[in-house]
């Protein structure tokens, strides 16, 4: 770098650039995203104005998101796995698939043992079974799938962003 200023708040890769002020906005919403704007100014040397302002910039970027995240146990949901799945050719239309998929919580493209990790949160063994052997198994290009139940969660955080 030539010490040149980031335009239009992105980096040269494209990607939105985020100064430690913004950063602190992103805690103090990690810590609680119901938070005001104005304890999160007086936390951060900022006016109400100047967080909103700052808050629905990182929000447009795609930077963060603000939602209510639920334990699947406490809501119906018995039975979360991972999947590893490997795929013949290539990975985009069998990733588009899942994507559409309610069940899927997240697609990871990997390098490694599996091309791809997805999270699935289902109702119950019963669900779990369908969603593999009938809906992902049956993939055009999906070669094979190795699933790990989730017995218990023992962590789950979304303060990375940050650290």
């Amino acid at each position: 770098m030539n010490g040149v200023a980031p335009r239009n708040g992105h980096d040269r890769t494209g990607t939105p650039s985020i100064d430690s002020v913004s950063l602190a906005i992103i805690e103090q919403l990690q810590e609680d995203g119901r938070r005001p704007y104005a304890a999160i100014g007086k936390a951060v040397g900022l006016s109400e104005a100047a967080v909103r302002q700052r808050v629905q910039k990182l929000l447009d970027q795609g930077v963060m998101q603000i939602v209510a995240v639920t334990d699947p146990l406490t809501v119906g949901f018995r039975r979360q796995a991972m999947v590893g799945i490997n795929v013949e050719g290539d990975l985009d239309p069998v990733a588009d698939a899942l994507t559409v998929m309610e069940e899927v919580e997240y697609v990871v493209m990997t390098a490694g043992s599996f091309d791809l990790l997805i999270e699935i949160v289902c109702e119950d063994d019963d669900h779990l079974l369908e969603m593999i052997n009938k809906r992902i198994r049956t993939l055009p290009g999906v070669r094979s799938t190795e699933s790990f139940v989730y017995l218990k969660l023992r962590k789950q955080t979304y303060t990375w962003g940050t650290r």
